[in-house]
């Protein structure tokens, strides 16, 4: 492909050779890049493209792009080897144009759907995929368990992905006849420019609050809030949830036609009469839309932050015309993995997966719990090691404060002694009237749940939610805590 058709909607400076060069492929790691291939020299948090110039010349690399100046010293080997150097304000947005351009801009082939928020993102993808799909359309996904392309299933590495992967999964998605693809879009996607270069068709915010705010994410909240704001203007619809106390400033600036859903505040699309249920163990909540939609509809995960997300999946499917019953099924019978998960175990109590690793996500987990009145309520979780240990205290106090039982366990230990984090839970807790156990081994601890739950019981096994592994010392073991509870229920069912 020519450099110049690459670099289409680009301002840039060639310092060396033409743009008039052909390249092959489009790489950001040198240890990819091949002869005749562009590469682009992009500043990470470890590693800098920039240091690698010389190894990727020997191997032959046609063009550069650079965001900073070249030392003169290198002159004679670019002139030695005919390689056209380009220069860009911002090799990251730069890729992410180039990458649009390489894969012939796949989103303009689908009708696609962003979703950004602090929590709700991973869910209302699923939601909006399941509903979809019971309507006949075909529906790729990138989010942060998963990428789904017809029927692979790739795991994900990023809630979204780098700007060259993005655009090569919606060119695979596009040549295979997907019609919609709905991803999740992190504020870090947007701070890096991962998703430079789309406008979606709808955008979607869920919620937010402090979050994702230290060194290698963002800098304070003011830049965590202004990066979620991007996606309205860069998006043609936006559905907005107007009880967010930063709605305000979300919309600020924004460009693309904005709708609204909610429950507390006056909506375009609002849920009332919300009533939460039990049966058999099993957790939902039961709801009435208003507004642009009038119907019944019923949600198989407990909470009202539930009810949330099931609106913004309603609003996006009724611009697709998705009759009222295929929503109602769709919505009753979606399950997310990792995401309050319900496991059938008994009839007596509940017990579920979630995702929730830090304080915020499991308080709000354990408040929205706390309204179905259980017996008891029991959390179960660790703390990742290599990671802010205040995390481990906070998350303790919150567990303290709402549960009536924490179990504390392992999560993900790298390279800390599983003991050492255990302790700073407990320091947490400490500041609570909590009580607690600790069981280092973490299938030794989800026994201990299931063999002591009693009739009423909510049980929540945080933290781990969709990961299927456990990390100690660099290395990943196989541990799926689904797993865990059919062996423990297999062994009680023996046992009696």
């Amino acid at each position: 492909m020519l450099l110049k058709d690459l670099l289409d909607n680009l301002n840039y400076e060639c310092l060396r050779g033409s743009v008039d060069c052909t390249v092959g492929a489009v790489r950001n790691d040198s240890r990819k890049v091949e002869a005749g291939d562009l590469f682009i020299c992009v500043s990470g948090m470890k590693k800098d493209g920039h240091d690698f110039i010389m190894s990727v010349i020997k191997k032959g690399v046609r063009a550069l792009v650079v965001e900073r100046d070249i030392a003169d010293s290198a002159s004679d080997i670019f002139a030695v080897h005919g390689v056209t150097v380009i220069k860009v304000s911002c090799t990251r947005y730069a890729m992410a144009q180039i990458a649009a351009n390489y894969y012939r801009h796949p989103a303009k082939e689908l009708k696609t759907i962003a979703i950004t928020g602090t929590k709700g993102k991973t869910t209302t993808t699923y939601l909006i995929k399941s509903v979809l799909e019971q309507a006949g359309y075909k529906v790729g996904l990138i989010g942060t368990i998963e990428i789904i392309i017809g029927e692979k299933h790739i795991p994900a590495e990023n809630t979204t992905p780098e700007s060259l992967l993005t655009q090569k999964y919606l060119r695979e998605m596009a040549d295979i006849g997907i019609q919609v693809v709905v991803m999740e879009t992190a504020s870090q996607g947007f701070k890096l420019h991962r998703t430079a270069g789309i406008v979606f068709d709808f955008g979607i915010f869920t919620n937010l609050s402090p979050d994702h705010i230290g060194p290698g994410e963002h800098e304070d909240f003011a830049e965590y809030l202004a990066c979620k704001r991007m996606l309205f203007s860069q998006c043609k619809q936006g559905f907005i949830n107007v009880d967010s106390e930063y709605y305000p400033e979300v919309i600020f600036g924004h460009t693309c036609e904005i709708t609204t859903y909610g429950i507390e505040n006056n909506a375009d699309l609002r849920g009332s009469e919300i009533e939460l249920y039990r049966e058999n163990g099993n957790l939902g909540v039961h709801f009435k839309v208003e507004g642009l939609l009038s119907f019944g509809a019923s949600v198989a995960s407990p909470g009202k932050f539930s009810v949330y997300n099931a609106l913004a999946a309603i609003l996006v499917c009724r611009f697709f015309d998705v009759p009222v019953p295929v929503i109602f099924k769709a919505l009753r019978n979606v399950s997310v993995k990792g995401r309050i998960e319900m496991l059938p175990v008994a009839d007596d109590f509940s017990l579920m997966i979630d995702y929730a690793h830090n304080a915020m996500s499991l308080l709000s987990l354990l408040k929205s719990l706390k309204e179905y009145q259980p017996g008891r309520l029991v959390c179960l979780f660790g703390c990742g090691g290599n990671r802010d240990k205040n995390r481990r205290i906070k998350m303790g106090e919150a567990s303290g404060k709402l549960a009536d039982l924490t179990i504390i366990t392992s999560d993900n230990p790298r390279d800390e002694e599983p003991q050492d984090i255990i302790n700073d839970i407990k320091s947490g807790i400490a500041k609570t009237n909590g009580e607690y156990v600790e069981i280092i081994d973490r299938s030794e601890a989800i026994a201990y749940a299931l063999n002591n739950g009693r009739k009423g019981d909510i049980i929540v096994l945080a933290g781990k939610g969709h990961e299927d592994y456990q990390e100690i010392k660099g290395k990943k073991y196989p541990m799926d805590e689904r797993e865990i509870v059919k062996k423990c229920l297999n062994a009680m069912q023996t046992s009696s």
